[in-house]
């Protein structure tokens, strides 16, 4: 059922408040919810955030749903603890989302005009520049972000001001040159870094790795693909493909983590394919 017409409208106001209702006795009768902080409560939003993109990108639509659900409870959960500290309520929360949803889309509220998708985020970027009194182009933006994410963010920023390629292709010639930098700084280092000792943020070789990393990343926005689901899909295929290649070779008698690195590529291959 959605949320349609006035009746379908009713009954989601009436099932979100009874969530507020369950939430606010929680914390009133709930030894454990009667003694989190808001600083506690945000460490497990993260997770529940984690779970639903694991449950989106594998697919499962109705685990999904359940995951929005326990996403849900900790929206209604923090706006409660934020009341408790005077920061605002779930109505202020309400409001301000509603708010800024109208402001920043003044193409679908107001009278202006888009090409594309692509102008939508630069006018918002531009609209929240101007709301937030950001002074340069990248101003409050938040260090604790993961680094696919960060790396994402300081590219939309640059790219509201136009400092940007207008396609993918580029992209790739820069990551080949990266990669050739990468090269040659190892080249450099021959003789001289210990192979077990680890490179830190001094040496040419860790920043041409970092610039590899930005470069892949922009490829990925510039495809419209989102690098940390990617690289996680990714991961999930490689311990899949290794899982099963230790299983065949446990079917023919063999210890894949006593086989020497071609034998174990062999059975790689053979679980891909």
């Amino acid at each position: 059922m959605t949320a349609g017409g006035p009746e379908e409208r009713g009954e989601l106001a009436a099932d979100l408040l009874e969530l507020d209702r369950v939430v606010r006795v929680l914390r009133r009768e709930c030894p454990w919810d009667r003694q989190q902080s808001f600083e506690d409560v945000v460490t497990y939003t993260l997770e529940e955030t984690y779970e639903l993109i694991d449950a989106a990108h594998g697919g499962r639509g109705e685990q999904a749903s359940g995951e929005l659900g326990d996403l849900l409870f900790h929206i209604f959960f923090l706006s409660l603890l934020a009341e408790e500290n005077g920061w605002g309520d779930l109505g202020t929360v309400t409001r301000s989302i509603t708010g800024k949803l109208v402001r920043r889309h003044p193409h679908v509220f107001g009278e202006d005009q888009v090409r594309d998708a692509a102008e939508v985020i630069r006018r918002w970027e531009g609209i929240k520049r101007q709301e937030e009194g950001r002074q340069g182009i990248f101003h409050d933006l938040p260090a604790t972000l993961p680094s696919p994410l960060h790396a994402q963010r300081v590219q939309l920023r640059a790219a509201a001001v136009g400092f940007d390629w207008d396609k993918a292709e580029p992209v790739f010639d820069k990551i080949q040159e990266e990669i050739e930098e990468l090269k040659q700084a190892l080249r450099a280092e021959e003789g001289q870094q210990p192979p077990e000792k680890r490179r830190g943020p001094e040496t040419p070789a860790y920043q041409e790795v970092g610039d590899i990393l930005f470069a892949v990343v922009n490829m990925a926005r510039q495809l419209h693909i989102d690098p940390e689901l990617a690289l996680r899909s990714a991961s999930g295929r490689f311990r899949e493909r290794v899982e099963r290649a230790a299983g065949l070779a446990e079917a023919e008698g063999k210890d894949f983590t006593g086989l020497p690195l071609e034998s174990q590529e062999e059975y790689y291959q053979r679980a891909k394919r």
